[in-house]
């Protein structure tokens, strides 16, 4: 029987699990593997995320979906095995980036649009049949004198909502990506920005969702969490950007949305932990909330791994750990002492 898209939905949000972000770019990527002198070639790049894939423990216990490039969904293991039978073959859910980036917004200084929508249908047709069942779609919001201006704000809701329509028409959950960036280009605004430019992006996006007859039990929301812009000098407690961030959901977030699952948004791995424990720690939510994180998951586990087959199974620990820190973080059981554990 097909599984329907609210019961993928809710697979995605299962207590305790979230989502692997492996969707990095072509240049992004090539920057993370900058950073262990590897050179980015297509075998190096299929042998990390297979190595990532192939970390049973980590997958099958904490991970529910994995978001991939273009790339990465078409590739195979070493065995021969499509890299999406790794991903199955563990119980989550393969996933695929379908935007094609943030460009400028015409006559809109410092903002941008995502692009993407152009034969988005023909793609998402082709990546169902390739085995995803999910697809990721991030808007980026900036915020800085007299920005994010309601133009922005709408235009870039508006392709979220019409990229979510094309995905369900589809068979295919839409992670809908509104991010607010705390790590802009002199990011030097307050938690109490970011929590008023949060709530109205997020008012903005649920109401062009409406608009475009997607059922919101059907999507899962990535949003950013409250914090201060990073060249702020203000440094926010934990208890308050859970706090702020639920009050923002509550104020803006359906309760007909299965889960929301946040970017770590360029905050150290650690404190993205701590944040999502903390929110839910608050308990009494209508959400299930939990992670999608890219770097925050791999960045230790890239650091093991150095390029070198040798490295697997020390890299394939460092992974297992920030799974198993994350998975207790969505249950609201995280705690400092932990992180001091040997992988």
């Amino acid at each position: 029987m097909t599984e329907s898209l609210q019961d993928i939905a809710r697979r995605l949000v299962a207590p305790g699990k979230g989502i692997l972000a492996a969707d990095e770019s072509s240049s992004t990527i090539k920057k993370r593997f900058d950073s262990i002198q590897l050179e980015s070639t297509a075998d190096a790049r299929r042998d990390y995320r297979e190595m990532l894939f192939s970390a049973d423990e980590a997958m099958r216990n904490h991970v529910s979906g994995v978001i991939l490039f273009d790339e990465t969904i078409r590739q195979q293991a070493k065995d021969g095995r499509a890299l999406v039978e790794l991903i199955t073959a563990t119980g989550a859910i393969p996933g695929i980036k379908v935007d094609q980036g943030a460009k400028p917004l015409a006559l809109h200084p410092g903002e941008t649009v995502t692009e993407g929508l152009d034969g988005l249908r023909e793609r998402l047709v082709e990546y169902h049949k390739l085995g995803a069942r999910f697809a990721k779609w991030r808007a980026v919001i900036t915020i800085g004198e007299n920005l994010p201006t309601a133009s922005a704000l709408s235009a870039n809701a508006h392709g979220l909502a019409r990229y979510a329509a094309l995905c369900q028409e589809n068979g295919i959950v839409p992670i809908v990506e509104p991010e607010v960036l705390m790590d802009n280009a002199n990011a030097t605004h307050t938690i109490e920005t970011c929590h008023k430019v949060t709530e109205e992006t997020l008012r903005v996006v649920f109401e062009e969702l409406e608009r475009a007859r997607v059922d919101l039990a059907g999507i899962i929301l990535k949003p950013n969490m409250v914090v201060p812009g990073k060249d702020s000098g203000q440094k926010a407690d934990p208890s308050e950007v859970a706090e702020r961030t639920v009050a923002v959901f509550r104020a803006t977030v359906p309760a007909a949305v299965p889960g929301i699952a946040f970017l770590s948004g360029g905050q150290s791995d650690t404190l993205a932990t701590e944040h999502l424990s903390r929110i839910n720690a608050i308990g009494d939510l209508p959400w299930g909330i939990t992670f999608s994180y890219g770097r925050a998951l791999q960045a230790a586990a890239l650091k093991a791994w150095g390029g070198k087959a040798e490295n697997v199974a020390a890299a394939q620990r460092a992974f297992l750990h920030r799974c198993r820190m994350n998975g207790l973080a969505a249950l609201g059981q995280w705690n400092a002492e932990l992180e001091s554990e040997v992988a």
